[in-house]
């Protein structure tokens, strides 16, 4: 994860990533998840697996509480508090052991998770205001989160029957992400800095200003989209971009 100064491709390493950083932040504010999912990838091809998994929980965390923080008053509150109940209790069991995906596996992984967007709603009403819902989405996200690095498309589903519209679903979505970032944060510090890849946590402190402006750009585009647009282009847009995160995994695995 270390950066060191001098270093061409390191300098550029990080110019790539910074990028990243502020253009998946402003996708993440207008479509709720697409951005992470990108990110997640551009670091996973970029970084050691663990340092990966700690730069993108941290950007994350900020991007989503900032876009909580501007769409506050969309926030339903209803599903937090069950959301948090089970999100504590997976957080429990996975800080008891550790388990890290081979940068492969991760990849086809991460392009499975899109998958989950298609899944008819008659197969699954879910709906994350309900109690027994919501912690089931608190613990199967937290757990597809600390396991994949993401759970966006996951998330997505126990909100696609929610009466809400679109603000109120990124709005509280992002609050719950937070959490489940959180989560990731502490599973992986301890692999990332025992391998020494903490060195190049200047660099987060860059990235996480970067976010918090493309959320507030995204978060004005937010405002402009309709119902449909916005429906209609999350699941296209997830769906491309896990079709080639699966193929990169299967390249990597066979080649």
């Amino acid at each position: 994860m270390a950066l060191p100064a001098g270093d061409s491709i390191c300098d550029m390493t990080s110019i790539i990533i910074l990028f990243a950083v502020l253009a998946t932040a402003f996708l993440s504010a207008v479509f709720g998840m697409a951005g992470g999912l990108i990110l997640m990838g551009v670091l996973a091809a970029l970084l050691p697996v663990p340092a990966a998994m700690v730069m993108h929980g941290a950007v994350q965390s900020v991007s989503n509480g900032w876009r909580a923080v501007l769409l506050r008053r969309y926030i339903l509150w209803k599903s937090i508090g069950w959301y948090m109940v089970g999100s504590a209790g997976v957080a429990l069991i996975l800080l008891s052991f550790t388990f890290i995906l081979p940068r492969p596996w991760l990849f086809i992984v991460l392009g499975l998770v899109p998958l989950i967007v298609w899944v008819p709603k008659s197969v699954f009403a879910l709906d994350a205001t309900k109690p027994g819902q919501g912690i089931a989405c608190g613990v199967s996200v937290t757990g597809l989160n600390v396991i994949a690095g993401v759970s966006g498309p996951l998330l997505d589903t126990f909100y696609q029957n929610v009466e809400a519209d679109r603000r109120s679903i990124v709005a509280t979505k992002a609050t719950t992400q937070v959490a489940a970032h959180g989560v990731k944060i502490a599973y992986y510090i301890a692999p990332a800095l025992a391998a020494g890849e903490g060195g190049s946590f200047w660099l987060i402190a860059v990235a996480i200003p970067l976010s918090v402006i493309g959320t507030t750009l995204g978060a004005k585009m937010l405002d402009r989209m309709s119902e449909d647009v916005f429906r209609r282009w999350t699941k296209r847009l997830v769906t491309l971009i896990g079709a080639y995160y699966f193929v990169q995994g299967l390249w990597l695995l066979v080649g």
